[in-house]
């Protein structure tokens, strides 16, 4: 990489947590110059201190090793700051080491809920209950030495004065995952303290190529964007932030759902290529509301709309990557098929050299099992690829080529059908880097160099598990494809685990997650009002809807029939007590499927009242 400008000041890497009656103190231990730092328990105010303070023989405060500081949020009564408690090397990015979180802690900073009214108790510690989950957050990536939001490309033609910059501000703000609680440390003077965190994937490999040795990386960062620009309403309605079936499509501004920009890095004889491609959901309003069916219908909202926002969303895309090549892999028929006709209708006024709409119809030219057949799209996308290329540095560090547009991808998840392509691309990409760095020949192929192929294959297929079990809670369905190149009995007996595990988070666990994203990210802003309602408080049926009740009635009914029917033999009677029960469970089931959308996991936050903001 280029010369770097004179450095920020550099991220503590171990700390000391001190928990004193009245205070947190944050110590460095690894030979910082920075002073520690205390937090009031009485009223979460910050300040710089110069000692720890002394300890108390009665009262021997607690100390704990922590790796960084992920921010603070506030909520109703009290405020809680977020800190790494646990975390491990998993490589390096451009010769910087890269840490994975694996233990995150809440810790509480305010003793004021102690004497907030009872209602604001409540609604507290239903908000505490959601950052509990918040902790179990996966696939969170750090590095103390540089920042992981930005792609290579843009790490290299960051100017001297962004480079003096301190890391959290140093990062493209979209793929900062603590983005949000960051802003209550910023005016602080807190910057080594302040940890840059990104959501995603990261993994990578070495392997030989003859007597050379390739590195090849492979990143994911996953958006967070909160839109500063929409109304409240919309504001409201669209966080893009999420879990599977509740995060779908764009907001009104044109951001969309799922976005995750992917990098795969290859270093080899002193040489570093980058190639970046990304994924998202189909850009305009459209949701699929859960309601106990297994594929809830695609509903579009506000077509006439559509037009104008896919416009401001490829704006947005060209501003940021150049170039952009659409793929839409999703079916011409049926629901997907209308949403593929709003999307291809949409982007007609707007095509150009620029920006390139290109259909793939997954389903019906791969099937199951015929994916070689993905050679068709790459025909059509190789002279758009060969013009955009890659990001290349010599030995010297001096930039040669760089990447002058993107592909996008997007299937209806963005994440099965998606993965597969987008690995086919970077598989053909990898092949034209190496070619041009001079270590393949002009025909020389990965896949007649048995280790390298076998380890591409587990890097996408491991890429895709990530970003799927962090947007739907499960790995990637065909997996076995990406990682074998071929449809195995084992991996459609797994991905028919994975539908059923998809459809039951979905509909009973995702909506608690969701607000748990929403609250961390900052989509909902927790209200001070003395007159808040509690989350829990909804009226009407919904107030004593449960699924697990109903099904349980349902059982019962059907045992209950079971039994009388057995007994119908000995008494005519209990054919009328069969039929009784019958009718009851039928009954039920039905009153279920029809008000499935009452008795799912949803998202309570939406439901409440909304934010000040």
């Amino acid at each position: 990489m280029n010369n770097k400008a004179e450095p920020f000041q550099k991220l503590c890497k171990r700390m000391l947590l001190w928990e004193f009656p009245d205070e947190l103190v944050i110590e460095p231990t690894d030979g910082s110059s920075a002073s520690a730092f205390s937090i009031s328990l009485i009223d979460a105010s910050m300040k710089l201190i110069d000692s720890i303070p002394d300890c108390s023989s009665i009262h021997v405060p607690k100390t704990q090793l922590i790796f960084g500081v992920v921010g603070m949020l506030k909520l109703v009564t009290g405020s809680y700051l977020f800190v790494v408690t646990d975390c491990k090397c998993v490589g390096s990015y451009l010769g910087h080491p890269i840490f994975k979180v694996i233990s995150l802690k809440v810790l509480p900073c305010s003793y004021s809920a102690k004497n907030s009214p009872a209602e604001q108790k409540k609604v507290e510690n239903e908000f505490c209950r959601l950052l509990k989950t918040a902790e179990r957050t996966t696939g969170l990536y750090f590095s103390y030495d540089t920042t992981l939001a930005l792609s290579a490309q843009r790490l290299y033609d960051l100017g001297d004065e962004s480079k003096m910059l301190p890391l959290w501000r140093q990062a493209e703000p979209r793929f900062l995952w603590n983005s949000y609680m960051l802003e209550a440390l910023v005016d602080k003077k807190l910057d080594p303290y302040l940890l840059p965190v990104v959501q995603g994937s990261f993994h990578n490999f070495q392997a030989t190529i003859g007597k050379e040795i390739v590195d090849v990386t492979l990143i994911a960062r996953r958006c967070t964007r909160r839109n500063e620009r929409l109304s409240l309403t919309d504001y409201y309605l669209y966080p893009l932030k999420g879990t599977r079936m509740w995060r779908r499509g764009a907001d009104p501004e044109g951001h969309v759902a799922n976005f995750v920009e992917s990098e795969q890095i290859v270093q080899i004889n002193g040489f570093t290529s980058s190639f970046v491609q990304v994924r998202g959901s189909i850009p305009f309003l459209w949701e699929q509301i859960v309601d106990l069916s297994y594929k809830p219908k695609f509903e579009i909202v506000r077509p006439e709309e559509a037009p104008r926002i896919a416009e401001r969303h490829f704006l947005d895309l060209r501003k940021m990557y150049g170039s952009v090549l659409a793929v839409d892999l999703v079916n011409k028929h049926g629901g997907e098929g209308r949403l593929s006709e709003t999307f291809s209708n949409a982007l007609q006024p707007i095509v150009s050299e620029d920006l390139r709409y290109q259909h793939f119809d997954f389903t019906k030219i791969c099937g199951h099992v015929h994916f070689e057949c993905l050679s068709f799209l790459y025909d059509q996308a190789a002279d758009f690829l060969a013009k955009n290329g890659y990001f290349l540095l010599n030995e010297k560090s001096q930039k040669m080529k760089e990447q002058l547009g993107v592909v996008r991808t997007n299937c209806i998840d963005c994440l099965d059908r998606t993965n597969i392509t987008q690995s086919m691309i970077a598989r053909k990409m990898l092949e034209l880097q190496l070619r041009s760095i001079g270590v393949f020949a002009a025909e020389e192929i990965i896949s007649s160099h048995p280790n390298l192929d076998g380890s591409f294959r587990i890097l996408w297929a491991n890429h895709g598990d990530d970003i799927s079990i962090q947007y739907s809670g499960t790995a990637a369905l065909k997996g076995d494809i990406v990682r074998s190149g071929q449809r195995i009995v084992q991996g459609v007996l797994k991905d028919r685990y994975i539908s059923l595990k998809r459809y039951y988070l979905n509909n009973f666990s995702d909506g608690t997650k969701q607000d748990a994203i929403d609250l961390l990210q900052g989509h909902y802003i927790a209200s001070s009002r003395r007159d808040i309602t509690p989350l829990s408080q909804t009226g009407g049926l919904e107030a004593i809807a449960s699924f697990p009740i109903a099904l349980c009635l349902v059982m019962i009914g059907l045992f209950f029939t079971t039994m009388s029917l057995g007994q119908v033999g000995n008494d005519g009677r209990h054919l009328l007590f069969s039929v009784v029960w019958g009718s009851m469970s039928v009954g039920i089931a039905a009153f279920v499927r029809a008000n499935g959308r009452i008795f799912c996991n949803r998202p309570r936050l939406q439901l409440h009242s909304k934010p000040d903001c």
